[in-house]
């Protein structure tokens, strides 16, 4: 699925020209890194799409495949057959919901119609059972009845906070939602706020916390984030102005859950630590909150384990 993606993307932004999707990059940058919610589509024509999906998607893409991964193993007798991707923009998270199970029919809600045209385009030979509808995002938004999968990736931070907690609660509606923003403190906030909110209205969270408590992390002090590895191509590299083959996307995310689904024991919450013999790990718990552990060799196979354990995975291993 990703390199059915990339190809999708190959040559998108030919026929535009280079200063024009130059400053259409940098405007979306700083609408991305901003925090000033709006109440109007970021994505305004073509220009602005066009760049946005050559400069946002891969990275979207990892980060939403690598949050559905974590979700899909803990709900492993369980798919979606319908999905509904709140903001879902040229459809970065529908291609992960693809990648990540057989069959859903994938509705994509967006505000922004040249978004929806690109995605339908891009879309088009890969995903071709994908509804593409214009719908504002906020306040008096719903999902069908009987929704199977609600994804809402890096849409939160956009919206004022009457239409961030009118999404989240248009979501709840669903069997699962899985909501991702970006790994920075403020992303967190976003969703540890989205996490409470998905509790009280009944829902369990089975990933990436392995409890539906409070959380341990204490805000200001850290945050909880993952990292999704993107591989980049040449055009992403001419859109990011990069040289490096690959970068790594931060992201925070939660998902929750109506059906049965039990949390792993404990999440990998920091990239763990080698050490001559020993492998330290920083856990989220259900039991004791945050601790390290550390796993030395005399631990035989759960030494392995540790040292093939990647910062997100459940832990124990597998």
């Amino acid at each position: 699925m990703h390199e059915e993606l990339r190809a999708a993307l190959a040559g998108l932004l030919d026929g535009l020209p280079p200063k024009q999707a130059a400053q259409a990059v940098d405007r979306l940058i700083a609408n991305y890194r901003g925090r000033t919610p709006t109440d109007a589509p970021v994505l305004r024509d073509r220009a602005d799409v066009a760049a946005y999906a050559a400069y946002r998607m891969p990275a979207t893409f990892e980060a939403v495949r690598a949050a559905l991964t974590a979700f899909a193993a803990r709900v492993p007798d369980w798919s979606p057959a319908s999905h509904v991707d709140i903001g879902g923009g040229t459809g970065a998270a529908t291609w992960a919901t693809a990648a990540t199970w057989e069959g859903p029919h994938s509705t994509v809600l967006d505000w922004a119609q040249p978004a929806l045209d690109l995605g339908r385009e891009l879309a088009a030979k890969t995903l071709p059972d994908t509804s593409w509808q214009r719908q504002t995002i906020g306040e008096g938004l719903t999902v069908p009845a009987g929704t199977d999968l609600v994804t809402v990736s890096y849409v939160l931070g956009e919206l004022r906070p009457e239409d961030r907690r009118a999404v989240v609660a248009a979501a709840t509606t669903a069997r699962a939602v899985v909501l991702i923003e970006p790994g920075t403190p403020d992303g967190y906030l976003r969703i540890r706020e989205a996490r409470t909110q998905l509790i009280e209205a009944g829902l369990r969270i089975v990933a990436p916390c392995p409890h539906s408590d409070t959380c341990p992390i204490v805000p200001g002090e850290d945050w909880c984030h993952f990292a999704a590895r993107v591989n980049r191509s040449s055009l992403h590299r001419q859109v990011k102005g990069g040289s490096l083959p690959y970068e790594d996307e931060k992201f925070s995310y939660v998902a929750a859950t109506t059906p049965d689904a039990t949390p792993a024991p404990a999440r990998i919450i920091r990239k763990p630590q080698l050490r001559k013999g020993q492998v330290l790990l920083d856990l989220c718990t259900t039991a004791d909150g945050l601790q390290r552990t550390t796993v030395t060799k005399r631990h035989g196979a759960a030494y392995r384990e540790a040292r093939d354990a990647s910062w997100g995975d459940d832990w124990p291993h597998g």
